[in-house]
């Protein structure tokens, strides 16, 4: 495994520990030690979306900057030539 799918692995059971935590706290939200959790994982995951992006760019699917509104712009699937 490459540094590249080990960071991006890494990444997303992060998120997925954050999802399961935000989705606990919705039904036992004066668990102290779980938003604890939360906010760590939350720091973890900023650091390492930051460390992801600054060696192989976006890991989004579309850049940060781009405009909501830029799927617009793109043309619709009926509007391509066949090849």
């Amino acid at each position: 495994m490459s540094d590249e799918q080990a960071l991006r692995r890494r990444i997303g059971a992060i998120k997925f520990a954050s999802w399961e935590l935000h989705l606990f706290l919705d039904t036992h939200p004066n668990n102290c030690d779980a938003a604890r959790k939360l906010e760590e994982y939350r720091r973890q995951l900023a650091q390492l979306t930051k460390e992801f992006e600054e060696k192989y760019g976006p890991i989004g699917e579309t850049p940060r900057n781009t405009s909501r509104w830029a799927w617009i712009s793109d043309p619709w699937p009926w509007e391509k030539e066949a090849n």
